[in-house]
């Protein structure tokens, strides 16, 4: 197997140059993107763990689903600022939450982002929600959104005190006020809302970004009433006694992140396990609920035909799995994030790729299926458009997720590699091992692999912009 480290430089294709890219004088696309929050693969069906989500389901047998999609940065702020701009977090220095990057950091200042690309090209933009994560400067906010974008919310609402193990955010609670009480509720209302008062013939950008399942893990009580506790599962990955004896302390260090929050949470307390797993399950399922009501109207209206449908997260999520809860880590689980592309007809509905994608291709895959104007920075991710004509076709760039200066992970085939500021490194081979048990980087098999995988991680680190990792 060949490794082709160079293709995670920008690669734009002309768009004529691919069957079902935008093509001058044809009518260009609408296009649906929606975002949740912490996401990670459970609504797959992983590890026996059984997610009520009929509107992912149904979404998956009419969309192309790459089941190895990856986000840039594990945490919010950092992966949306990559996701928008299409620049690596090693090179804008956006590397954790707690800083506004769109303000701080040179490179993001100097972008333009989707929404705007999308604007300048003649396309109406409309966004609600959870989107960037940090605020952006007011005079770069108008140049986005038609209908003037808002958050229309927060995390909330959030448990009562009687039901938070650490803190507001680490809580679990059956919710019975209104459905309304929650943003991701009254910010798919008013996706419904533009999508069936629409009649513009100008192609138009809906982004609609969600809170859940974030924690605190509160949704209405209905969805926890889809699972019996007692029948909850615990993931095979969750607990193994040693399996943090092979990591690295850096590893070590990102694992204990929010320690002091959850240390209570573990296999020392099934019951408080147990309680999370369910309240992150509710979540998902309130998430997907959300998401189908967006998606029925976009089917209702008559939009569906033309528009092109993405659905992803910002970044995956530990409930236990490597003796964490969150993500921060550089592992699989905060790494692997849903993406799923519902092309205009359903071309390819229900096909799966298994290529290694990374949420920052989809700029440039969007710059070519809409035919957008170009943008001012230079793009780091890959246009898949080729994928879209075929998933199955084979794909040897690998997917890069970093987490501050010199901190770095990629999936490849089968593998998954991270190497650390100070030399240290973790090798995983998902086909015998996908739950990252593991770490195999020290085997003198993949000594050759190994110097392989080097030359991938980047030799000139941005200086970071502000935050902490947590």
């Amino acid at each position: 197997m060949t490794f082709n480290f160079q293709a995670t430089a920008a690669v734009i294709l002309a768009a004529s140059s691919l069957a079902g890219s935008a093509r001058a004088g044809e009518p260009r696309p609408n296009v649906v993107l929606i975002i949740t929050d912490d996401q990670n693969d459970y609504f797959a069906g992983v590890d026996g763990l059984r997610v009520e989500t009929p509107a992912f389901d149904r979404l998956k047998a009419e969309a192309i689903n790459f089941t190895h999609a990856y986000c840039a940065a594990p945490v919010c702020g950092p992966s949306r600022a990559a996701l928008f701009s299409g620049v690596s977090p090693h090179k804008t220095g956006v590397y954790f939450n707690g800083a506004d990057p769109w303000f701080v950091s040179t490179r993001l200042r100097a972008c333009d982002p989707l929404p705007q690309v999308f604007r300048q090209s003649g396309y109406e933009t409309w966004g609600m929600g959870k989107l960037f994560h940090a605020k952006l400067p007011d005079e770069r906010a108008k140049l986005q959104w038609d209908n003037t974008a808002r958050s229309g919310g927060g995390f909330g609402p959030f448990a009562d005190p009687e039901h938070r193990f650490s803190g507001k955010f680490f809580s679990v609670q059956e919710w019975d006020g209104p459905d309304e009480d929650f943003p991701d509720t009254r910010n798919a209302e008013a996706a419904v809302s533009f999508l069936e008062s629409r009649s513009a013939d100008d192609p138009f950008f809906l982004v609609y970004g969600l809170w859940r399942p974030h924690n605190p893990w509160t949704a209405p009580r209905r969805f926890f009433d889809l699972y019996e506790p007692e029948a909850i599962r615990f993931p095979p990955s969750g607990y193994a006694s040693d399996d943090l004896d092979d990591v690295p302390p850096d590893g070590r260090r990102l694992a204990d992140i929010y320690r002091s929050r959850w240390k209570n949470f573990g296999d020392g307390n099934p019951e408080a396990w147990r309680r999370i797993l369910h309240g992150y399950l509710a979540c998902t399922s309130f998430a997907d609920w959300n998401v189908g009501r967006v998606l029925d109207a976009l089917d209702r209206t008559g939009h569906a035909d033309d528009t092109l449908v993405i659905v992803t997260s910002d970044n995956g999520y530990h409930v236990g799995e490597k003796h964490h809860y969150g993500k921060s880590t550089l592992w699989e689980k905060s790494a692997n994030v849903p993406l799923l592309v519902r092309l205009p007809g359903k071309t390819h509905a229900g096909r799966v790729s298994e290529a290694a994608v990374s949420l920052l291709d989809v700029f440039p895959t969007l710059i070519s299926q809409c035919g957008l104007t170009t943008p001012a920075q230079s793009l780091d991710g890959s246009d898949l458009s080729e994928l879209l004509l075929d998933p199955a076709r084979p794909w040897e760039k690998p997917a890069i997720t970093t987490y501050g200066e010199g901190h770095f992970s990629m999936k490849s085939g089968p593998w998954r590699y991270i190497s650390y500021p100070d030399g240290s490194e973790e090798l995983y081979d998902h086909r015998a091992d996908p739950h990252e048990f593991t770490n195999v980087a020290a085997e003198p098999e993949h000594a050759e692999l190994l110097v392989r995988f080097r030359q991938a991680v980047p030799s000139v680190w941005a200086e970071s912009c502000g935050g902490r990792a947590g």
